[in-house]
This record gives C-alpha cells, sequence and structure tokens, in this order.
C-alpha cells in the first residue's frame, strides 16, 4: 500500500505491516529543483498514493540508502516503465541490464518518437550542430553557440552545466563519473529540451 510519494522515483509503502522506502529500478527522474521534477512526482502520485500495487525484485534487494529496490506494478502494468515513456524519467542501469532493459530503452524510443517532456527536441538552432564526443562537447556549428546554463548528464545523478559560449569548431571539456551509469549520456538546453542524447 502506497502512502506517500517521495520524488518521481522514490516512494513510501506499507510493506508486511512495516513503512519502507521504495526505489523504483530501471530509472531516474529528475532532482529537486530540476526541470520536471514536480511533473514527475505529481504523475507518480496520480498513479500510485493510497492504492495497493505490486513489487518485483530484480538483483540486489536494497541500495546503499536502504531503500528497497524493486520494479513496481498496478494493474499488471509496470510503472517505472511507463514513467519513461511518459518523459518524466530516463533509464538508469545502476546495476547493470535486467529482463526490463529492452523494455526501458524501448519506452525512451517512443519518449524521442513522441517528444514529450525529457524527450522535447531543442529548438536552439545550436541542437542541430553541437556534439558530445567522450569528455567534450563541440560547436560544429557555423556561428558562435551560447550554451550557457545547458546541462551534460548520466543516467544517474552525475551532472555537468556549461556556462560558457562555443566559437566555431572549438571544443570544451566536461568532466561526469559515469561509474554509477550505463554509459549513456543526455545533453539539455538552458530551458531543458533535449538537444541530444548518446549511449
Amino acid at each position: 500500500f502506497v502512502g506517500r510519494v517521495i520524488d518521481g522515483d522514490t516512494i513510501e509503502a506499507l510493506i508486511d505491516n512495516e513503512t519502507q522506502s521504495i526505489r523504483l529500478l530501471g530509472i531516474n527522474t529528475p532532482e529537486r529543483s530540476e526541470i520536471y521534477y514536480n511533473e514527475a512526482k505529481s504523475y507518480l502520485e496520480n498513479q500510485l498514493l493510497n492504492k495497493t500495487v505490486e513489487l518485483e525484485f530484480v538483483g540486489e534487494k536494497y541500495d546503499k540508502y536502504d531503500r528497497v529496490l524493486a520494479y513496481v506494478f498496478l494493474d499488471n502494468i509496470n510503472v517505472n516503465v511507463k514513467l519513461v515513456e511518459k518523459g518524466f524519467a530516463n533509464y538508469y542501469f545502476y546495476g547493470g541490464r535486467d529482463k526490463y532493459s529492452d523494455e526501458l530503452e524501448d519506452a525512451w524510443n517512443k519518449c524521442i518518437n513522441d517528444k514529450v517532456n525529457l524527450c522535447e527536441p531543442s529548438i536552439n538552432i545550436c541542437a542541430q550542430c553541437v556534439n558530445v564526443n567522450s569528455g567534450f562537447i563541440i560547436n560544429n556549428c557555423s556561428f558562435s553557440c551560447n550554451t550557457n546554463n545547458w546541462t551534460i548528464k548520466g543516467e544517474g545523478r552525475e551532472k555537468f552545466i556549461f556556462n560558457q559560449s562555443i566559437g566555431i569548431n572549438e571544443q570544451v571539456n566536461f568532466e561526469i563519473d559515469l561509474a554509477d551509469s550505463g554509459g549513456s549520456l543526455f545533453l539539455w538546453d538552458e530551458v531543458g529540451k533535449l538537444v541530444l542524447w548518446k549511449n
């Protein structure tokens, strides 16, 4: 029984008469103060609050914060996958791939095709010609690009915020520790629209 939604990927539920914190597996939603944080939390509240759900455990049962790790099902629907499909989360293979990884990637591709929320494409002209390589962003445009407040992040919480313009053919280094991530990178512009993603 879900008694509280903490954020877009964490709930509190009564399990065997004990309230436990549950971290939804395979996904990562925006953190407090990030774009779509409130929308992800509201979506999860609308879906799960005061309802009885089923949990499926895959791999480790607890994370380093002693939260239960699970896929959450409501009426046989994988809520974790739905959060990605609706653009409120990106997939996040922290512990490696599992039986739902393909579904999560398919959900992300549907999100990209539907162009919703975290998958809504940037209309910034620089989004058409800026690229990311290992450890740096490069401006392939024929003009300078203001990337101030653009954010690049891995699947998890690691992120880097750019604070400058990039000249023609110039590259700017960034540092992100992808050790706790599946290796995917997501680049959003200053208003939270998707410039590109790579895995």
